[in-house]
């Protein structure tokens, strides 16, 4: 028994025709379109400008090589060591954020203490020898609602 199969693609933008399958990337997200020959060139005029001005950094959906690598040097570059992490635990728990003794240590605290002001040792909110500081108080969390 002989069986055919037909694909027909259909245009995603007005329904006609589509003859190919255009693929695209932005902010990390790889899409797929079909289109006809006509939109498909309206597309890569529309996206002709950014792709001329902009740096190549591998293919889209396809692992990136090169993203990856970056990605991978920049979660290393945050990750924090032993000693570190009793640092930054020290100091949460002296100014008045609530950390627990194990565990992930909250992404927030992890920023607040690297960002925090570099003060003379002694100095509250400074760093002495394992006792921070006790006036310190916990920085303001912003919150947000969502869309309106």
């Amino acid at each position: 028994m002989a069986r055919e199969v037909i694909t027909r693609l259909s245009d995603d933008l007005d329904g006609g025709e589509a003859t190919q399958t255009v693929e695209f990337g932005i902010d990390g997200v790889g899409y797929s379109i079909d289109l006809s020959d006509t939109n498909a060139v309206a597309l890569r005029e529309a996206v002709g400008p950014y792709v001329a001005a902009g740096q190549r950094v591998g293919r889209v959906g396809g692992g990136g090589g090169i993203t990856r690598a970056i990605r991978g040097a920049a979660a290393a570059a945050s990750r924090s060591t032993r000693e570190e992490n009793q640092r930054i635990r020290e100091w949460a728990s002296g100014t008045g954020y609530d950390v627990s003794e194990r565990g992930r240590i909250p992404v927030e605290v992890i920023e607040a203490y690297r960002n925090r002001p570099a003060l003379a040792p002694g100095v509250d909110g400074a760093d002495g020898p394992g006792k921070p500081g006790k006036s310190a108080k916990k920085p303001p969390v912003a919150t947000f609602s969502g869309d309106k």
